[in-house]
C-alpha cells in the first residue's frame, strides 16, 4: 500500500491499515500493536518483551486515532501485553469524543522513551535480633530482584542496599 493509500483507508476505520499505521512508529521500539474492531470497539492489543507503558501509549494512541478523524471509530479498548503471556497486563477503554483529565495536559512525552531511576535502600538491624551478613546478603537480593523485576513503567538503572556496614548493589 502506498502511503495516501494507507491514510485514506486508516480514515475509513480499516483495520489492517490502522495497524499498519501504528506499526510503522511503535516496531523499532519493540512494540508490535494488532487491532481489531468487534462489538462496536476498535480494539488495540499492545504486546512487546516488556509490559507495555500505559501511560505513554494510551495517550500515543488516543491522539492518533483523533488525528486520524475515522467517524466509525468512537470506542477504544487497549490492551497491554507481554510477549507469550495469555492475558493483558492492562487494559484501557475510552470514547474518542470524551477527554480525560490526564489526558487534557497532552501527554507531550509521546514516545516510548525509559525514565531512569536508580534505588536506595537501607536496611537497618542488629546482630542482637539474628540478622547476619548472609541475612542481609539474601533479603538484599531478594528486594532487588523484586524491584527490577516488577517495575514496567520506568526502567530502575541500579538498586543499591546497604546495612551499615555491607552494600548490595544491582545494576541492569
Amino acid at each position: 500500500m502506498t502511503q495516501p493509500n494507507i491514510l485514506e483507508l486508516a480514515k475509513q476505520g480499516d483495520v489492517d491499515a490502522i495497524a499498519s499505521l501504528m506499526n510503522r512508529h511503535l516496531h523499532p521500539k519493540g512494540i508490535t500493536a494488532k487491532v481489531a474492531f468487534q462489538d462496536a470497539w476498535l480494539e488495540v492489543t499492545l504486546e512487546s518483551a516488556q509490559v507495555p507503558n500505559q501511560q505513554i501509549l494510551v495517550a500515543f494512541i488516543r491522539k492518533g486515532l483523533t488525528g486520524l478523524g475515522a467517524a466509525s471509530i468512537e470506542n477504544v479498548k487497549i490492551y497491554g501485553q507481554q510477549t507469550g503471556k495469555k492475558f493483558p497486563a492492562w487494559t484501557k477503554e475510552f470514547n474518542l469524543g470524551i477527554v480525560e483529565d490526564e489526558l487534557e495536559a497532552d501527554n507531550e512525552e509521546s514516545s516510548c522513551e525509559a525514565q531512569f531511576l536508580t534505588i536506595f535502600i537501607n536496611l537497618s538491624g542488629d546482630t542482637a535480633r539474628g540478622l547476619t551478613n548472609q541475612d542481609f546478603e539474601f533479603i538484599a537480593n531478594q528486594i532487588s530482584s523484586d524491584i527490577l523485576s516488577s517495575c514496567t513503567d520506568i526502567f530502575i538503572q541500579k538498586v543499591s542496599i546497604s546495612n551499615g556496614s555491607s552494600v548490595i548493589t544491582k545494576e541492569r
